[in-house]
């Protein structure tokens, strides 16, 4: 349980005790007076933020000097929301961790904070900020040969701070005890080898992040959080450019550490940040020897690294050294080139991540189009190898790239002899950087494995969407590492690196038969078909398709429930895909859609993420996961790649050159969810139309079509209607349809959402509705007696066709 806030403790401390596991008193009672008692300064006008004491910070976005706040808060501060003309941010104790890790201190923070804002910074932030960094760069996680071992400086400090956490109850029980031999008489006996440590030597890598804490790099601070706006548009010299300022002189400093067990790493991490000693990963990547280097392996000539990439890349690598952390870049901002570029910088074996089979051949794809690994003296060589169900490629026995999934690398049961090889070679070698695309998925107990099984010096997590619904994003930071850098949706945007994506919210009048029956109806699952089937938004999703079809764009449609993801693909003409359509059969259907062949794509939930289709550029959307604000982002991902009419002149936002369509039938639970899913977009600048009339059109145009009307009478209506109660009443018995969904709730709430192979809303094991549909690839054969080949038997006798069935 969090701790029981104390009488007279303030608002914003409470919260940093709950997070930190410490018990902070306040020299202010927060938001006890208004905030317009705070005191302005003389020049105010002339500065771009406000510093609360709750420790939020507001932006004006119409400042002179915009950009340089701005690049300065996403280093020191989570991002709130971020609307057209004010965004707000919170200090946070892992964010400031993270501008610890990038050589800001707690005196050039400060300063910056003060000569930013139009009122006096509190006096409780700025305890806070020295609180927070004050302790970072002390300890420090290292692999060395395959083992994990925490190592601070052999300094009284150093020895004292080491002995608190080896000492801890939890991290006691990840430590590998290794007791000193015993000495000969007259040997002199060492103190800290029997209390299990061990004694060595490390570079001066640590010494020179203690600079973070003394002070000496203030001049640094101030440089950096200006950040100036030259860069060199060149790919070829951004290794360069990170690295130049290293200075390679290598001494030997006495340090002390005790070793973790690997498999335990996470709970080490987080118990030391708990204690206010956070964990630095640092990988001197330029010096190791123990991980050969992949031989000729550069970006190509022709690759250039967009401003806000180089700018996320040299958070990464800001003193030369690699950091493990998260990189959050919007969808077709090119975070496959930014972690492409970050592999190449390292240049070492990588393992990369992905969510799918698609992916991973995308991610190939993309390392052999912007780098030289399998090019002149590497060509034929195995440099890049993919391990999946379908591919399993020799890994180079030196220096590769790696590409899997995380089901390949979680799964628990009984692999193939192949397969157990592959992993068992997989998990013996040490890897330079473990790269995880769509990174929100890690926090899923099932992945967190992946942590424990690779060996890797740096980690590296990419997506666009740092948000769940549950609570554990924030284990993010100890599972690989702090936020690193953020861009900002609308800034790409006007800046023309995104396309202007318009989004409209469809509603949609239930048919007063449907209504009836979704009104009578206890059953979620009944609820659900009903609104999605709700003839209404059928005709809005006809007049739709015909209006932009007829403008030659290129359209998906979305649907998580795949009954109806095949009804509306087959009454409308579409291509399908969904979890149970082979993958050669897939990757057709995205090739046709990607050269223009086809130009309506019906996709369910398996398009979500990782597909890259960047000549879509209109969504439809008739079902979706609940309220799932990461979904709603990332199918918002799918067409803002920038389109041939994108502006790159800073005039992107005066027209708009993509449509995201979400279709709700209104007065049902529909509109609530919906409602949640739109807040992560909000919070990042987008603002949604409501049409509440264009169902009207839609159904004037539908009655005028020819040869016949599209479901303009009452009878077809009613004929969808009976279909659908038909269907959900072959889940039996009610009781049991709805123990089934609250169970399915329930995992769903366990696992967030991090269900990568895509099924159906239930996941029968035999004879369920998803084998009457197809769903998952299955058949449906009547084999019980009965009441069901009764039942059967009716259905066979009624010359009505069950829409399912088309």
């Amino acid at each position: 349980m969090p701790p029981k806030r104390k009488k007279g403790e303030d608002t914003y401390a409470h919260g940093i005790a709950t997070t930190m596991g410490t018990q902070m008193k306040s020299h202010n009672t927060l938001l006890s007076k208004p905030l317009s008692a705070l005191t302005l300064k003389p020049d105010h006008s002339s500065r771009p933020l406000w510093v609360l004491p709750t420790g939020s910070i507001l932006l004006d976005t119409s400042s002179p000097i915009y950009s340089t706040a701005y690049d300065f808060l996403v280093t020191i501060s989570e991002p709130q929301s971020r609307p057209t003309y004010i965004h707000e941010y919170l200090l946070t104790p892992y964010s400031l961790y993270a501008a610890a890790a990038v050589n800001f201190t707690e005196k050039g923070i400060v300063t910056t904070l003060e000569k930013f804002s139009k009122t006096k910074v509190p006096e409780n932030v700025k305890d806070f900020i020295k609180k927070c960094t004050s302790r970072y760069g002390k300890v420090k996680l290292v692999l060395r040969s395959g083992r994990l071992y925490v190592e601070a400086l052999n300094t009284p400090e150093g020895v004292g701070i080491l002995r608190g956490l080896g000492g801890n109850k939890e991290i006691m029980k990840c430590r590998v005890i290794v007791r000193s031999e015993e000495k000969k008489e007259g040997e002199e006996k060492n103190e800290l080898e029997e209390e299990g440590f061990i004694e060595g030597y490390v570079d001066d890598e640590i010494k020179g992040n203690l600079n973070v804490i003394t002070g000496i790099d203030d001049e640094a601070d101030e440089d950096d959080s200006s950040d100036s706006d030259s860069s060199d548009e060149e790919g070829g010299g951004h290794t360069a450019r990170l690295l130049k300022n290293l200075d390679q002189t290598r001494n030997k400093t006495s340090s002390v550490s005790f070793e973790i067990q690997p498999a335990l790493v996470s709970v080490v991490k987080k118990t030391a940040a708990q204690l206010n000693y956070p964990l630095m990963e640092e990988y001197d990547f330029r010096t190791d020897e123990t991980i050969l280097s992949i031989p000729n392996y550069h970006l190509r000539p022709t690759t250039r690294i967009r401003r806000y990439q180089e700018k996320s890349l040299s958070k990464m690598f800001g003193n030369g050294r690699a950091r493990s952390g998260i990189i959050v870049l919007p969808c077709g901002a090119g975070k496959t080139l930014t972690g492409v570029t970050a592999s190449q910088t390292i240049g070492k074996s990588a393992v990369v991540l992905c969510t799918n089979a698609v992916s991973v051949e995308q991610w190939k794809q993309q390392f052999e189009k912007w780098t030289t690994i399998n090019s002149g003296s590497n060509k034929d060589t195995g440099r890049i190898a993919r391990f999946t169900s379908d591919h399993q490629d020799k890994m180079h026995p030196d220096g590769c790239i790696l590409v899997t999934t995380y089901t390949m690398m979680t799964f628990s049961g009984k692999r193939t002899a192949q397969s157990q090889a592959f992993m068992e070679k997989l998990v013996e070698r040490d890897w330079g950087l473990l790269m995880m695309d769509e990174v929100h998925v890690v926090p899923a107990n099932t992945f967190r494995r992946v942590i424990a099984n690779v060996k890797a010096h740096t980690r590296l997590g990419l997506t666009a969407t740092l948000v769940r619904e549950d609570d554990l994003i924030a284990d993010l930071n100890f599972l690989i590492g702090p936020k690193l850098y953020e861009a900002n949706w609308m800034d790409l945007t006007k800046a023309g690196f995104l396309a202007n994506v318009q989004c409209l919210e469809v509603w949609c009048p239930m048919t007063p038969e449907f209504m009836r029956e979704y009104l009578r109806s206890d059953r979620m699952r009944q609820q659900q078909l009903l609104y999605i089937m709700n003839p209404k938004k059928m005709q809005v999703v006809k007049f739709l398709l015909n209006k932009h079809q007829s403008r030659g764009d290129q359209i998906i449609v979305f649907s998580d429930d795949v009954r109806a993801l095949v009804y509306y693909g087959r009454r409308f003409e579409g291509q399908i895909i969904h979890g149970g359509t082979p993958e050669f059969e897939r990757q057709a259907v995205l090739r046709l859609f990607r050269e223009g062949s086809i130009n309506t794509l019906f996709i369910s939930k398996v398009g979500d993420t990782s597909i890259d289709l960047p000549e879509a550029n209109v969504i439809i959307q008739i079902a979706s996961h609940f309220g799932s604000r990461r979904q709603e982002a990332q199918r918002l991902g799918r067409i803002l790649r920038p389109k041939e009419s994108t502006a790159q002149d800073g005039t992107n936002t005066d027209s708009f050159n993509a449509f995201f369509y979400t279709c709700v039938s209104k007065d049902t639970s529909e509109m609530y969810y919906c409602t949640k899913r739109q807040q992560y977009l909000i919070d990042q600048g987008y603002t949604f139309k409501v049409l509440t009339s264009l169902h009207e059109r839609a159904a004037e145009w539908c009655r005028k079509q020819s040869p016949k009307a599209f479901l303009s009478t009452k009878k077809e209506q009613v004929e969808i209607l009976r279909d659908v109660l038909e269907e959900t009443a072959l889940a039996g018995d009610a009781q049991k349809a709805e123990s089934e969904e609250m169970k399915f709730l329930r995992a769903e709430g366990k696992k967030g959402e991090n269900r990568n192979l895509e099924v159906d809303f239930f996941e029968k094991r035999s004879g369920g509705l998803s084998s009457v549909s197809g769903g998952g690839g299955k058949s449906y054969e009547e084999r019980s007696a009965g009441k069901g080949n009764k039942l059967m038997k009716q259905r066979k006798s009624n010359k009505k066709i069950n829409i399912f069935d088309l």
